[in-house]
C-alpha cells in the first residue's frame, strides 16, 4: 500500500442501482436491493474506524426526472470522512445494469479523473459487482492499487439456474449479457488481491466453477447489520406508521404475522409461500401473511419479470380467497423496514425466506436483530445465519409441506419462539455486526504487500535506463509540454497512403504546436522503427509497441521500465506456451515477433477453436492472459494487466494528460482497448470487420476516409488543434 503516516483511503466502487445515503428506495428494481444497502453501510462504518482517513463510495451519476434528483447530485457527505461520489458515464438517465456495459470503459476514464482530482491513490479500490470489477480491474491495473472484490451474485451461477428452469441460453445472452458479464467475472477474479465473499458455500460452490477460482485469495466476512437500527421493540412501543397500512387489509391486525421482505423476483419464491399459506387452514387461524415486495403503483408499467410475479400472487390470492387474511402494500420507506421486523416480534410472529437461491440473506440477520425467528430456505447464507444464531430452521423451498409444517411449529411452541428470540438477538451482535465486518476487513487490508506509487501530482520526467540512469528526456520531446495527444497505429491506419501521410506531417507541423505524437502498434520496436522511416515519418514522442506490452519516450527510445514491473505480474510465458500445444489450427508466429511480454500465434480459424475458448482453456491451467484477435487470423497473447488501451491510460496518468484530450486513430481489433472509453477516437475507412462493432459508441468516430486520410478526417471533425469539441451526436441504439 502507499506509505504514508495518515490514514488508510479506501475507494468503493459499486456502479449500477440507486444509491443514497438515506431512505435507500430498496426493492424498487432488481438493481436497487441489498447491495445498495451493502456498500452505504460499510463505507459509513469503515469511515468510523480510526485507522481509515477517507472512504469515497463512487457510483453512476443519474439526472433523470423518472428518478429523485439526489441521484443527480456529484458529491453526497455520509459522514466527516465518507461521502458518495457519482460520476457521469453513458446517457444521463437511469439504465439498467445490462446495458451499462458500453458506458464502463468511460467510466473508469472519470474515476481515474476523480482520483487525479483527489490527489492521492487510493491504498485499496473495493469493486462490487461484475461491472464494478471490470472498472476496478482497469484503475487499479492503472494505478499498481490492491483490488478487492465482492460479487454479490455470480453470472455462470445464475445462467445455470436460469437454463435449469427452461430459459433458453439465446434469450439469457439477449437479456443479461450473462458472456460478457462472466468475461468481466473472470478478469476480476484473475487480478484481484482478495475476494471477499459472504460464506463459505458462495466459496466452494459458486467461485469454484471459474476458471480464475484461487481460493488463497478468497475470504469469508459476512455483511452487518446496523444495530442502531435494528433492534427489539421496547415496552410501551407505539404501533408504527406502517401498521395503518397493513390494517387495511387484515380482519385480524392483532394475529401474529408471518413476514416475508424482498423483491418481486420469481427466485424469491414468494408465491410457493402464498401457495402454503392458502392451502392450509390452521396457517391461516394462527397468523397473517405479510408480504412486502418493493414499490409498485401500476403493475403493467413494470419490467415483465416483476410484473409476472404480481399478476400470479393477485391470482393466488384470489384463488385461495385470502382476503382479510393477507396484507401487501403498495409502498414502503427504508424507516419502516426494522418497524415491519418489530411488529412482527410483538405479534408472535415470524420472518421467513422462501428463496430458490440466497447468497446471504441480509433480511434474516436484521430480523434476529430485533428478536424475530426465522425461517430460511436451505441454500446459500442461511445455513451459515441459522447456524451461528440458532434462531430458526432451514426448509426446502420447492416443498410446500416443508414450509407449511416449519411455519405451524415456530407459530406454536412458545418456548421455542422465545429461544430462538433471544438466540437470535444474543448471536447476531456477535456474529453479524458491520464493527465486527470492518474489524476483520481491515485486518486482511493490512497484509497487503507496500507498493512504491507515483504521485499522481508530479508527473515523472526521468526513465533511467541500465546504461544511461542519469539520462532525462530532452526538451524536443513534446511529454512534459503537451496539452493534446494524437496516438496511432501504424499498419492501416497510418501508413498506406503516401499523400496522406506527408498531408498529415504537415499539417501536425503546422497547427500542432501543442500536440504530442504517438505510435500505438502490435508491432515490435525494431519493426515499428523501420517502418516508420521507411515511410519517413518523424520520430514519434512516445511509442507503445507489442501489442501494448512496451512503452518507450522517443527520440532516444529510453524504455519505460516501470510499465514492465507492473506487468510482469503473474506472467508465466513458458507455461503458457506449453498449455498452447494443446490446441489445433494455431501456429507460433516468428521469433521477430514475439516479446518478452507479448506470445503471437497464428489461427487457422476453420482448424481452432473460437478466440473464448482459447483464453478459457488458458484460464483453466491457472495462467491468466489478455488476449487479443485480430483480422480473423492473428492472436496476441499478453499479461493481463496489458493492452494498448492499458498502456495509453497509464501515459496519461503518469504525465497528468486528461484521457480526454488523446486522439486515438485504429482499424482492427487490436485497437478497441484505446479506441473505447473517454478518449476521442477515430476508425479509418478501412477497418477491419471485427472493430465494426464499435459504431454507435460514444466518441468513436467511423471516417470515411481511408488511412491518415481517415486521420486528417477526425482532426477536423474534433477540431482537434483548436477548442477539441466534440460533434458526434449521442447515437441511436442509446437515445432517449
Amino acid at each position: 500500500m502507499v506509505s504514508n503516516n495518515s490514514g488508510l483511503y479506501i475507494l468503493l466502487v459499486s456502479v449500477h442501482g440507486l444509491i443514497r445515503g438515506k431512505n435507500l428506495e430498496l426493492g424498487r428494481d432488481a438493481d436497487t436491493g441489498g447491495q445498495t444497502k451493502y456498500v452505504v453501510e460499510l463505507a459509513c462504518t469503515l469511515a468510523k474506524n480510526p485507522q481509515v482517513e477517507r472512504v469515497d463510495l463512487v457510483t453512476r451519476l443519474v439526472d433523470d426526472p423518472k428518478v429523485s434528483s439526489d441521484y443527480a447530485k456529484p458529491v453526497e457527505m455520509l459522514s466527516d470522512k465518507a461521502q458518495i461520489i457519482r460520476l457521469a458515464c453513458g446517457p444521463r438517465r437511469y439504465l439498467r445494469k445490462e446495458v451499462l456495459w458500453p458506458h464502463l470503459d468511460t467510466f473508469a476514464d472519470e474515476l481515474l479523473r476523480h482520483i487525479r482530482k483527489v490527489g492521492r491513490i487510493p491504498n485499496v479500490i473495493h469493486t462490487h459487482y461484475a461491472d464494478a470489477g471490470y472498472v476496478g480491474c482497469r484503475v487499479a491495473g492503472w494505478l499498481g492499487t490492491p483490488l478487492v472484490h465482492t460479487g454479490h451474485s455470480l453470472g455462470r451461477v445464475k445462467q445455470q439456474r436460469l437454463l435449469e428452469q427452461g430459459t433458453k441460453l439465446e434469450a439469457i445472452e439477449d437479456h443479461f449479457h450473462i458472456s460478457t458479464r462472466i468475461e468481466a467475472e473472470e478478469i476480476t477474479l484473475g487480478g484481484a488481491a482478495l475476494v471477499i465473499a459472504s460464506t463459505h458455500q458462495e466459496i466452494d460452490e459458486q467461485y469454484s466453477v471459474y476458471d480464475q477460482y484461487q481460493p488463497e485469495r478468497m475470504v469469508v466476512i459476512p455483511p452487518g447489520v446496523t444495530l442502531e437500527n435494528f433492534y427489539p421493540a421496547p415496552e410501551n412501543w407505539p404501533n408504527p406508521p406502517i401498521y395503518k397500512q397493513l390494517q387495511r387489509f387484515l380482519k385480524d391486525p392483532e394475529k401474529p404475522m408471518i413476514m416475508a421482505i424482498s423483491r418481486p423476483a420469481m427466485r424469491k419464491n414468494v408465491n410457493r409461500l402464498i401457495k402454503a399459506f392458502g392451502e392450509d387452514s390452521e396457517l391461516r387461524h394462527l397468523a397473517n401473511l405479510v408480504v412486502v415486495l418493493g414499490q409498485r403503483d401500476d403493475i403493467s408499467t413494470m419490467e415483465s419479470g416483476p410484473r409476472q410475479v404480481f399478476t400470479e400472487i393477485f391470482q393466488l390470492i384470489d384463488r385461495y380467497d385470502l382476503y382479510g387474511h393477507i396484507a401487501y402494500p403498495k409502498h414502503h420507506n427504508s424507516d419502516d423496514v426494522p418497524d415491519l421486523y418489530r411488529l412482527t416480534a410483538k405479534t408472535g410472529g415470524v420472518f421467513i425466506n422462501p428463496a430458490l437461491t440466497e447468497p446471504f440473506g441480509l433480511t434474516l440477520i436484521e430480523a434476529s436483530a430485533c428478536g424475530v425467528p426465522i425461517i430460511a430456505t436451505s441454500d446459500g447464507g442461511p445455513q451459515d445465519i441459522i447456524g451461528a444464531c440458532e434462531n430458526g430452521v432451514l426448509i426446502d423451498p420447492l416443498n410446500i409441506e416443508d414450509i407449511q409444517n416449519a411455519l405451524r411449529d415456530a407459530l406454536k411452541n412458545s418456548e421455542q419462539w422465545q429461544r430462538w428470540s433471544s438466540n437470535g438477538l444474543s448471536n447476531v451482535r456477535k456474529h453479524f455486526s458491520w464493527e465486527s465486518h470492518v474489524k476483520q476487513y481491515l485486518e486482511k487490508v493490512r497484509l497487503f504487500p507496500q507498493q512504491k506509487i507515483q504521485s499522481l501530482l508530479s508527473p515523472v520526467r526521468e526513465f533511467p535506463t541500465r546504461d544511461r540512469p542519469d539520462w532525462k528526456i530532452p526538451e524536443t520531446n513534446h511529454l512534459p509540454t503537451a496539452d493534446r495527444f494524437l496516438i496511432t497505429e501504424i499498419d492501416n491506419t497510418l501508413l498506406g497512403d503516401q499523400e496522406a501521410l506527408h498531408k498529415l506531417i504537415q499539417r501536425i507541423r503546422a497547427e500542432g504546436h501543442t500536440t504530442g505524437v504517438g505510435i500505438a502498434t502490435g508491432r515490435n520496436l525494431q519493426s515499428t522503427l523501420s517502418m516508420l522511416e521507411e515511410w519517413e515519418f518523424p520520430m514519434p514522442d512516445l511509442l507503445i509497441t507489442s501489442a501494448g506490452s512496451e512503452i518507450y519516450y522517443g527520440p532516444q527510445i529510453v524504455t519505460d521500465t516501470s510499465w514492465q514491473k507492473h506487468i510482469s505480474y503473474n506472467w508465466q510465458p513458458g507455461a503458457i506456451r506449453e498449455a498452447m500445444k494443446a490446441i489445433p489450427g494455431i501456429e507460433l508466429q516468428p521469433p521477430d515477433t514475439q516479446g518478452k511480454f507479448k506470445i503471437s500465434y497464428f489461427v487457422d480459424a476453420d482448424k481452432a477453436p473460437n478466440f473464448r475458448e482459447i483464453i478459457r482453456h488458458l484460464r483453466q491451467q491457472q495462467l491468466p492472459v489478455k488476449g487479443i484477435f485480430s483480422h480473423n487470423m492473428y492472436l496476441d497473447l499478453l499479461p493481463f494487466r496489458a493492452s494498448k488501451g492499458d498502456a495509453l491510460r497509464y501515459v496519461a496518468l503518469k504525465w497528468v494528460l486528461p484521457v480526454k484530450r488523446f486522439l486515438v486513430a485504429g482499424a482492427s481489433g487490436n485497437d478497441e482497448s484505446m479506441l473505447a472509453g473517454n478518449t476521442l477516437a477515430v476508425v479509418v475507412g478501412n477497418y477491419s470487420k471485427e472493430i465494426h462493432k464499435l459504431r454507435g459508441y460514444p466518441q468513436i468516430y467511423f471516417a470515411q476516409g481511408r488511412y491518415a486520410w481517415g486521420i486528417l478526417e477526425a482532426l477536423d471533425h474534433y477540431d482537434f488543434f483548436g477548442n477539441l469539441s466534440v460533434t458526434q451526436p449521442e447515437p441511436e441504439m442509446l437515445a432517449v
